[in-house]
C-alpha cells in the first residue's frame, strides 16, 4: 500500500514538474511597444488626416491580418468611414454591417453607416442608427454632429431675417 502511494506522488511530482513551465510560459508578461497592427494604425492616421484613397488601402490591408475583435471592429468601421470619405456611401454600409455584426453596440460604426444611409436619402435608417447611437454614446460630439447634418436633411432652418436697406435719416439726424 505504502508502494502505491509513493508511485503515486512520483507521478504527481512529475505531472506537475511537466505544468510548471507550460504555466509560467502562459503567465509570461510580454510588452507590446507601438500598434499591434500597424497597417490599422497608419489607416487610421491617413483616414483622420484626409487622406481618405491611402487611409483606405491601409486599412484593408490591416484587416487582412486582424487578430483580436477589436482590431477587426475598428477597422471594419475605419474603412466603412473611408468609403465615405471617398463619396462611396454603397460600399461603406456593408463595412458597418460586418462590424456591427461582432459589436452592435459599436457607437462609430453606427453613426458612419447613418451618414452612409443619409447620403443615400435612407433618412429612417439614418434615424434609427443615431438615436442608437445617442443612447450608447450620448456626449459624443460626432453623434451630436450626425445628428446635426439629419436634422439640417429633414428640417432645415429657414433665415427669417428681413434686411431692410432703404436708408432713411433718424430723427435725430439733420438734413
Amino acid at each position: 500500500m505504502q508502494h502505491e502511494s509513493t508511485v503515486g506522488l512520483k507521478l504527481l511530482a512529475v505531472v506537475c514538474a511537466l505544468l510548471v513551465p507550460v504555466v509560467a510560459l502562459c503567465q509570461e508578461s510580454r510588452t507590446v511597444l507601438g500598434p499591434s497592427n500597424i497597417d490599422l494604425y497608419e489607416g487610421a492616421q491617413l483616414l483622420k488626416e484626409g487622406e481618405a484613397e491611402e487611409g483606405l488601402r491601409r486599412t484593408l490591408r490591416g484587416l487582412e491580418y486582424a487578430e483580436t475583435p477589436r482590431e477587426k471592429v475598428s477597422g471594419m468601421s475605419n474603412a466603412c468611414a473611408g468609403y465615405l470619405m471617398l463619396e462611396k456611401p454603397e460600399e461603406a454600409i456593408p463595412w458597418c454591417n460586418q462590424a456591427l455584426e461582432i459589436q452592435e453596440r459599436y457607437w462609430r460604426a453606427l453613426t458612419n453607416r447613418a451618414m452612409a444611409y443619409l447620403k443615400l436619402g435612407l433618412l429612417d435608417e439614418s434615424e434609427a442608427d443615431i438615436s442608437r447611437a445617442e443612447e450608447i454614446a450620448p456626449g459624443s460630439r460626432t453623434v451630436k454632429r450626425v445628428r446635426a447634418l439629419l436634422l439640417d436633411t429633414t428640417d432645415p432652418v429657414e433665415p427669417h431675417i428681413i434686411v431692410d436697406d432703404r436708408r432713411q435719416p433718424a430723427d435725430d439726424e439733420s438734413p
